[in-house]
């Protein structure tokens, strides 16, 4: 049994969404002791402060999902130079109402993959920003602004290139530092 449950948070809801593929793919390359679950996040309302004293089902759910977790794991593609849309609503749905943060100190970490030569570098900014605010520690180095080409993943969906295999390996040892220290078991 896993000692590390960590929520997933996929910024598109894309059906053959690349960032829902990176954070299945990531997943493959922790540690037995972690176990990843996705986040629903397409059926959320949008917010409406109105609602907070009675939040719909799938608010609930969210929320019991980020409770839930030892960590949290951001994978998010850029729109117009920011995040979606839906991965802000979903932000908003889970720190409100005001003094009942579900986000608040669970260590995360933010990849994103996009077929642009950028990858997801200004979106992952601006969800560092939002992420600082709602007291959400983040882990810091190393970056990940993923170009994501037809060969990227293979028939099996990991990470094709052994290149960039060993660097999101890389990555995912930090996170898993990261989480153990912030949330020790």
């Amino acid at each position: 049994m896993s000692q590390y449950q960590i929520a997933v948070v996929v910024g598109s809801l894309r059906r053959d969404s690349i960032n829902r593929k990176l954070a299945d793919a990531m997943a493959r390359l922790a540690p037995a002791t972690f176990s990843f679950r996705h986040l629903e996040i397409g059926d959320l309302p949008l917010y409406n402060q109105d609602d907070d004293a009675a939040p719909s089902e799938p608010v609930k759910r969210l929320k019991a999902g980020i409770a839930a977790a030892r960590g949290l794991l951001f994978a998010t593609p850029e729109y117009n130079r920011s995040i979606p849309g839906v991965l802000k609503n979903a932000l908003d749905h889970g720190s409100r109402p005001y003094g009942q943060n579900a986000w608040a100190g669970k260590p995360a970490g933010i990849l994103g993959a996009s077929p642009g030569a950028m990858g997801t570098a200004l979106a992952q900014q601006h969800l560092r920003n939002i992420l600082a605010y709602l007291d959400v520690p983040t882990l810091g180095q190393p970056e990940a602004f993923i170009q994501v080409r037809d060969d990227f993943f293979d028939a099996d969906g990991a990470i094709a290139n052994a290149g960039t295999r060993t660097f999101l390996q890389g990555w995912m040892d930090r996170y898993v530092a990261w989480v153990t220290a912030i949330s020790p078991g």
